[in-house]
């Protein structure tokens, strides 16, 4: 984490922003003695966004199961890498395949993960499909709210979010090939209309992991929001330099982006080290600035496993065929899975009222009398924002 002043001001942050009190308030029955029962409050669930994107081609395969099992054990979000592309859903004009998305989809649906949708359109040239290239006016036009449409009824309901135009700050085909720079705009109001409940999310890249693009992005993000087109959020892509620490000056670049006044999620992060405790303490420091910051309300790992990661083993939590934990896959677990989860027991000979400083999430409140615990006074409850109270009676 960040060393010296700025380190203790982010941790002060991290409790402000992610915590709230529990309050716990044990009324015990005169024949127990009060030292022979303790109280565990325990997260099950973290509520902030955690995810990772997700290889279609690994996900949907049968022979890919730990793959799959690491998704569903350690995320809460997902996006998929590939598949909800218009270039892999209709690569010909008129062969369209939206099955590999769905399928993955649904599975991680099916394991209470949330997705976030990437994207509708790519506006950098080499992106577009040659068939989409030879298209002019209003047939462009046509076609491309025809399938931003489509693509939405599709998954409506299976994501949370779309990017509905992704880097358009470094590509601007659409709106060069029909000569209109508004049009930029109207994608967003396309995206709008057919479903006014999904959250619409501009994406981009140098606008975080380092300043080349930040302020074009704040003036981008101001411009949609007054807009009014629709827009939710800032993505901010978060792919740091080789062998580059993330620390210094992340936190300005938030700084600049939140002036937007819409939240900003961290959409597709990575670091890059061939030293595995390097890397490590680049995803801490990384990790720790954005979890810290009042405008990010997700985060989101471009990959884990070396063999499904576009920067390779250099970038990875994970390695080989079973999946191994590098160090920095042990620092990100003990990260979002210990030190940013609460699990506390209090004895009650300390006294019948005690409060937990909590993270924000589900939990399981257990009553254990002689180190066995009675199931039937379990509680459940989720924590927000404000605090909460737990009312238990040992008898």
């Amino acid at each position: 984490m960040p060393s010296g002043a700025a380190g203790a001001g982010v941790t002060s942050e991290i409790d402000r922003l992610r915590r709230s009190d529990i309050t716990v308030h044990v009324n015990v029955g005169g024949n127990i003695n009060h030292g022979q029962v303790s109280i565990r409050v325990l997260q099950k669930r973290k509520a902030f966004p955690f995810g990772t994107c997700v290889a279609a081609w690994a996900y949907n395969d049968g022979s890919k199961g730990a793959y799959r099992d690491f998704i569903h054990q350690h995320y809460n979000w997902a996006v998929p890498e590939n598949s909800l592309k218009w270039a892999s859903i209709e690569p010909n004009r008129g062969q369209k395949n939206y099955q590999p998305g769905l399928n993955m989809l649904h599975g991680l649906r099916n394991h209470g993960i949330k997705v976030r949708g990437h994207n509708l359109v790519w506006s950098v040239d080499n992106t577009v499909q040659n068939w989409v290239k030879a298209l002019h006016g209003d047939e462009l036009r046509k076609v491309v709210h025809d399938h931003i449409v489509e693509t939405i009824n599709t998954f409506k309901g299976l994501v949370e979010h779309w990017d509905v135009n992704n880097e358009n700050l470094h590509g601007q085909w659409y709106q060069h090939q029909l000569n209109d720079n508004g049009y930029n705009l109207e994608l967003f109001r396309i995206a709008h209309a057919a479903d006014p409940n999904v959250k619409l999310f501009l994406n981009d890249y140098n606008v975080v992991s380092n300043s080349y693009s930040t302020n074009d992005y704040l003036r981008q993000g101001q411009q949609f929001k007054a807009a009014n087109v629709g827009l939710y959020g800032l993505g901010a892509q978060c792919h740091f330099g080789d062998e580059s620490d993330p620390e210094p000056g992340t936190k300005q670049r938030l700084d600049t982006l939140a002036q937007v006044g819409v939240p900003i999620w961290a959409t597709e992060l990575d670091v890059v080290a061939s030293d595995e405790n390097r890397r490590a303490d680049f995803y801490e420091h990384a990790l720790t600035v954005l979890y810290g910051h009042h405008a990010v309300e997700g985060i989101l790992m471009w990959g884990f496993w070396d063999k499904a990661h576009w920067r390779g083993a250099r970038a990875a939590l994970v390695v080989g065929d079973n999946l191994q934990l590098t160090a920095a896959g042990r620092r990100v677990l003990e990260l979002f899975e210990h030190r940013w989860m609460t699990d506390e027991t209090h004895n009650l000979a300390a006294g019948t009222q005690f409060t937990v400083r909590g993270f924000h999430g589900d939990y399981e409140v257990q009553v254990i009398v002689q180190g066995q615990e009675h199931t039937n006074l379990r509680q459940t409850f989720s924590l927000g924002n404000g605090p909460h109270t737990v009312n238990i009676n040992v008898s």
